[in-house]
């Protein structure tokens, strides 16, 4: 396991290594994908721009974001995945986002999941994908 893992960090397939928290017991009960819209296209100037402003609010931001990308799908050009201590702190950062005079006001959708839901299918962890990695690895040497 010790020189796959050593090979996979080589050849750049493992960026870093992090820990995945109780986000309950940390204060954080609910999970956040909101959906974001932009008004236009933007040129490469904007863009420029965009992710400055991004940059300097994820600093400065009181939310749990752990994601900010980018996407096709379900008519919507972006995607934030965070964690908020509670409806009220979604709502406080879903008003924050219409200050932001490249998005869509009225385009700004949320699906929100509770860590303290007893059921959970499959929780937040990279554990499964690492074993389906590793074990691709694996194989591909045989």
């Amino acid at each position: 396991m010790t020189r796959v893992r050593n090979r996979l960090e080589k050849e750049g397939y493992i960026k870093e290594y992090t820990m995945i928290p109780d986000f309950g017991k940390l204060g954080y009960h609910l999970l956040g994908l909101t959906f974001v819209r932009l008004k236009k296209m933007l040129d490469p100037v904007e863009i420029e721009k965009a992710r400055q402003i991004a940059r300097e609010s994820l600093v400065e931001s009181r939310f749990g974001i752990v994601m900010l990308e980018r996407g096709l799908g379900l008519r919507y050009d972006g995607v934030i995945m965070a964690f908020y201590k509670d409806y009220s702190d979604y709502s406080e950062h879903k008003k924050a986002l219409k200050e932001y005079s490249f998005l869509e006001l009225g385009d700004i959708e949320g699906f929100l999941i509770s860590m303290d839901d007893i059921v959970h299918y499959r929780p937040l962890t990279f554990a499964g994908f690492a074993k389906q990695l590793l074990t691709a690895a694996e194989e591909s040497k045989k």
